[in-house]
């Protein structure tokens, strides 16, 4: 849906952000494990070692992409650990105050954050309970029958520490918050309502092969706002992704598209199109993804061959076996998966060799490079003699020039997707394309049209 990666970027730094702070915390609790073994109290530092290991697992979990798991284990356990700590450690005296408890209101910001991307019971649960446990070790002085206070030397240094640290995370997490809600949500309610006023529309851009036959179309998601006119997808879609709409958007586009599959496959002179859908990869990692495509196909009765799904490489951050077993799901029902952007994100040949898609599609940045640069050509090449080993399709779009088309043509891609061969335009005004009745200076590049006697 066009978004010029910067869906992608926003992801890769979220995940980077969280990856640095979980590896913060499993530092400082590994040396507070090691201090408190120094000093000769190894239940201390036994305890220690628990939210260091829980860290780690939560390290794992985000570079895995699993962010909502991530973060209700990551509440669920801390908030666990800081209460059998206060209870049997941090235990307060005459001296020193207790001060582990500090860090809750941080977790119940880091929940109410997630709460606002995808709120669930589980997460409003978490949060409650962080602040509730906050305010009963505040305002008590509850101790296990079983405590083993921190000696005083080591309280000196916590009551310190803790606190400057709980001080830090807690004016970052105010920081995330305020980006979020600096956010314009009102534009991402405007979204929602969008399809239900008929405000979103898909455009069509032909696809065509090495003769020049139009074979299909990408479906192009775009948003006609009253006031505002023309909204951007560079502008719409991260945003959607933000604020957690992504799945229901991609499930109203794939809908629009089964229908137009559906008009297609009835028509005898459109039926052999195929179309083309992009799918984020929030909506792709969603547990009834396959059913709902396997709902999409009986609710339009249409033939599965001639959906496309394309997958930017982002969603690989979920594991490449679940995306596999995914992937291999819809190629058994005839659903045809491409690979989108390829080269541009965590693609590797090893990888590749373990995903079933049936297409690679060459990111613009490669081809607009092509007739200027003879690395560019070199990569593109490259590109393609790896999808002829694995038996891909090959797309290569923003093509722009003959130039680049014809440098295309001869390394040996199959298909070709650009304004060289038609911009994205309505359905209706697509239909008519193809069949020679609308204006070519508006409808159609001449040299689609000097061959549309054979365009199906």
């Amino acid at each position: 849906m066009e978004t010029d990666g910067s869906t992608d970027r926003r992801q890769r730094r979220v995940i980077v952000a969280y990856q640095a702070m979980t590896l913060a915390i499993a530092f400082f609790a590994t040396l507070w494990s090691v201090i408190f073994a120094l000093h000769g109290h190894k239940l201390m530092a036994l305890a220690e070692l628990f939210p260091a290991v829980v860290a780690i697992l939560c390290f794992a979990l985000v570079t895995a992409g699993k962010l909502d798991l991530f973060l209700l284990i990551a509440q669920i356990s801390f908030l666990v650990f800081i209460l059998g700590f206060c209870l049997l450690f941090d235990v307060p005296d005459p001296h020193y105050p207790r001060v582990s408890h500090l860090f809750l209101p941080v977790l119940a910001m880091m929940g109410y954050i997630n709460h606002l991307r995808r709120p669930t019971f589980a997460q409003a649960s978490v949060i409650a309970a962080s602040l509730a446990t906050f305010v009963f070790l505040h305002a008590s002085n509850s101790v296990s029958p079983f405590a083993d206070p921190i000696p005083q030397e080591l309280r000196a240094v916590g009551v310190w520490v803790n606190p400057a640290l709980a001080a830090i995370l807690f004016t970052a997490a105010i920081y995330a918050l305020q980006r979020r809600l600096s956010a314009p949500r009102g534009l991402a309610r405007e979204l929602l309502g969008a399809m239900r006023r008929g405000e979103l529309s898909l455009a069509y851009q032909p696809q065509v092969d090495r003769d020049g036959r139009v074979t299909g179309a990408e479906a192009l998601l775009r948003w006609q706002h009253p006031t505002r006119g023309a909204v951007s997808p560079a502008e719409f879609v991260p945003l959607a992704e933000e604020m957690g709409i992504m799945p229901v958007l991609g499930a109203w586009v794939l809908d629009e598209a089964g229908r137009t599959l559906a008009r297609w496959q009835a028509d005898p002179a459109l039926a052999r199109l195929t179309l083309s859908v992009n799918v984020s990869a929030s909506q792709f990692n969603e547990s009834d993804f396959t059913a709902t495509i396997r709902q999409l196909l009986a609710t339009h009765a249409i033939a599965p061959a001639r959906l496309r799904l394309e997958l930017t490489e982002s969603v690989l951050l979920s594991g490449l076996e679940p995306v596999a077993e995914k992937m291999e799901i819809l190629k058994r029902d005839g659903v045809a998966v491409s690979l989108d952007d390829f080269g541009t994100g965590y693609s590797s040949l090893a990888y590749l060799r373990r995903l079933p898609v049936n297409e690679l599609k060459i990111d613009r940045s490669f081809v607009a490079g092509l007739a200027d640069s003879d690395r560019a050509t070199a990569l593109v090449r490259s590109i393609v003699s790896i999808a002829r080993d694995l038996d891909l399709q090959v797309v290569a779009e923003g093509v722009e020039t003959p130039a680049q088309h014809a440098i295309l043509r001869e390394i040996g891609c199959h298909l070709f997707q650009g304004w060289l061969f038609g911009r994205p335009v309505a359905r209706d005004d697509f239909e008519l394309m193809l069949r020679g009745k609308q204006p070519a200076a508006a409808a159609m590049p001449q040299r689609l049209q000097v061959r549309r006697a054979g365009a199906l």
